[in-house]
């Protein structure tokens, strides 16, 4: 998806502007590597936020802006109650959840936003693996799941 600001970070997709090139921990951590030649990984940028490298905060707080934008357009379609930030870079905890938060508070309709939740996922890095689970037990081993498989088996 592209950032609503009118980016031009070329993507790894071939457009300009997407999420994955302008506000991934990637794309921060090659925004500081500009500044810095000892920040090569997110890793690196997440030991910067949480050592309080007052360049690094500001890079991850306008991520922040550019992932909020984006999600602003989806909590305004969608009416989330919550929205459960994961990978990497949320690993700085609040300076990443803030510059979220000011992005979809300022750009989605207030009904949309009344009782949302934006926070970060518990499972860190393990989220999709632990989503994954969940739906495979949710389905194929539910009741209904296993009743299936069995009709099929004959």
């Amino acid at each position: 998806m592209a950032v609503p600001d009118g980016n031009q970070t070329l993507c790894s997709c071939g457009n300009r502007g997407c999420l994955e090139a302008v506000a991934s921990g990637s794309a921060v951590a090659r925004q500081l590597h500009e500044h810095d030649a000892g920040v090569r990984t997110q890793g690196d940028v997440v030991a910067l936020v949480r050592a309080g490298d007052t360049t690094a905060i500001q890079a991850v707080r306008e991520a922040g802006r550019d992932i909020g934008s984006v999600l602003a357009g989806v909590v305004s379609l969608l009416n989330p109650s919550v929205l459960v930030v994961g990978g990497r870079l949320s690993g700085v905890g609040e300076q990443l959840l803030a510059g979220i938060r000011e992005s979809v508070y300022r750009r989605s309709l207030p009904l949309g936003t009344h009782h949302l939740r934006i926070v970060s996922s518990v499972c860190g890095m393990r989220a999709g693996i632990v989503g994954a689970s969940v739906l495979v037990t949710d389905t194929l081993l539910s009741v209904d799941g296993v009743d299936a498989l069995v009709r099929s088996a004959g």
